[in-house]
């Protein structure tokens, strides 16, 4: 096992809690589609987004890459504060009052960043990627979802296996003490981490899927993508070593089809 099993679970709890309050945040934002803080979704069709969506992404893994290498800390943590501070006040204010989201999203987001603390880095994670799908999804169909997750498999392969680029971004966000995802220091020195993408992306082709399909995230159709790439991201976990970085896309991809596929064939 990559883990003590005790912190795979807490690791699976949290990642299958960030999808369930993902889908009801984008769910929110079906009844009032007008984001916080005038907020505005990209201008761009359905069809051909998983292109500027990719490119976005390579581009700012390249900035991180840079800022990173050259040990621009305050930067990085400026560019990353304002960011979780964004996404917060767009999640929270899928449950209550904007400036009351606003207020919460900024002491979090503050707390977050200049106190790191693994309960609150780990709780503000939850929102964030709800926060991202309501924001992507009304840009996205089933077939350019799919194809970006596809797409960042690839990547997140290549980047992890062969580059190893991504690997080194996970090591010097550690350094910086800002890191994008579920982080569990456990024992020593030990710290289970998973990657902000590794959560998002089976999230925002769940949603695309439960938004074309019709289903809100009362329906138990919604969660069988969740739960099939989570079993796969489980796997993933009991087949890994200690000490090994795994991309854990492709793994995550082939459950969230999986769960497609099932979705498809009991409607």
């Amino acid at each position: 096992m990559k883990h003590e099993a005790k912190v795979i679970v807490a690791l699976m709890v949290l990642f299958f809690s960030a999808q369930i309050i993902g889908l009801i945040i984008v769910d929110q934002y079906q009844v009032d589609d007008a984001l916080p803080l005038n907020i505005e979704r990209p201008d761009i069709e359905p069809e051909n987004s998983y292109v500027q969506i990719f490119l976005f992404i390579i581009i700012a893994t390249a900035l991180a890459l840079v800022l990173l290498k050259f040990k621009f800390f305050k930067v990085w943590k400026f560019w990353f504060l304002l960011s979780v501070f964004l996404t917060l006040a767009i999640s929270f204010n899928a449950f209550i009052v904007e400036w009351l989201a606003i207020v919460l999203a900024i002491v979090l987001a503050l707390w977050k960043i200049f106190k790191p603390q693994v309960y609150v880095h780990n709780l503000t994670e939850l929102f964030i990627y709800g926060a991202l799908a309501a924001v992507f999804v009304p840009i996205l169909n089933i077939i350019s979802i799919s194809v970006l997750l596809i797409l960042i498999s690839v990547y997140d392969y290549i980047a992890v296996r062969k580059t190893k680029h991504m690997v080194a971004l996970a090591k010097s966000q550690e350094d910086s003490k800002v890191f994008a995802g579920l982080m569990i220091p456990y024992g020593k020195k030990n710290v289970a981490i998973l990657g902000g993408g590794d959560i998002g992306f089976p999230l925002i082709f769940s949603a695309v899927v439960m938004v074309q399909l019709g289903f809100n995230f009362t329906n138990w159709q919604s969660y069988i993508i969740p739960v099939c790439a989570g079993l796969m991201l489980l796997a993933l976990f009991l087949k890994g070593e200690k000490k090994k970085f795994y991309p854990a896309m492709p793994y995550i991809s082939l459950g969230c089809f999986l769960g497609l596929g099932i979705l498809l064939l009991i409607l």
